[in-house]
């Protein structure tokens, strides 16, 4: 994931800001981490630079 797509990302759930925790970074792009809601207990998984960004409900 590029980290200027953080500029338009924000909350699937209530629609807020999500802040980034870059666990893995590969010439400036976020291999593996997290997007975590600002304001919601929500949590965002990135896998193989993929955001999952699909409401908790649908993970699964």
């Amino acid at each position: 994931m590029r980290r200027d797509l953080m500029d338009i990302l924000a909350c699937p759930v209530c629609k807020n800001p999500l802040l980034l925790e870059v666990e893995a970074e590969e010439n400036d792009e976020v291999i593996t981490g997290s997007l975590h809601c600002a304001e919601c207990p929500q949590t965002y998984p990135i896998i193989d630079a993929i955001p999952n960004l699909l409401p908790p409900s649908l993970r699964q």
